[in-house]
């Protein structure tokens, strides 16, 4: 959601990347039609550090990757090139892995020895340019009304991740 392909839908790129760097005030409603400008309400012209992103986040439907428009995925490569060029460390978390191997969704814990996770894993790293130990296959919750030890392991590890590169990210911050 908001990679949507330019056809007055999703976010300018342009705009993604001032909210990387802290230039978008918080609440700010990004405008399909238009990107925001150094006089619009919406823009910080001087952000702190807490403004900007410590962590790039992408979130990727594993059943849905070889499905994914070309101009999605250079807009997210072209959005990751900048946060990397910030130093912004980067996850990509891959969702819906029941979904895409029925050896998972038989049982979660086959998840890091079914072969067709490693190869959407493999294929998301190509894709976005992300290393895969920084990409984190994880099962949804939609149907269950109970908490799921299993999936919850790999909902913490992953979330555990982003908040250790958030943190880093800062104390480098803080270092220059």
């Amino acid at each position: 959601m908001g990679f949507e392909k330019p056809n007055g839908k999703g976010v300018h790129e342009d705009d993604l990347k001032k909210a990387l760097t802290g230039h978008v005030k918080e609440g700010h409603k990004f405008n399909p039609s238009h990107s925001l400008t150094e006089g619009d309400l919406g823009y910080n012209k001087s952000p702190s550090p807490s403004d900007r992103a410590h962590c790039l986040v992408n979130l990727i439907p594993a059943d849905k990757i070889a499905l994914m428009d070309d101009e999605v995925i250079k807009k997210m490569r072209a959005i990751r090139l900048v946060a990397s060029e910030l130093g912004i460390p980067q996850v990509v978390i891959l969702t819906r892995v029941d979904i895409a191997c029925p050896l998972v969704k038989e049982n979660l814990r086959n998840m890091y020895l079914s072969k067709y996770i490693k190869e959407m894993m493999e294929k998301c790293s190509i894709k976005l340019g992300v290393p895969v130990n920084c990409i984190f296959p994880v099962r949804n919750y939609h149907e269950e009304i109970e908490l799921d030890e299993d999936m919850d392991v790999l909902l913490f590890r992953a979330l555990k991740q982003m908040v250790d590169f958030g943190d880093d990210f800062l104390k480098e911050m803080e270092q220059s």
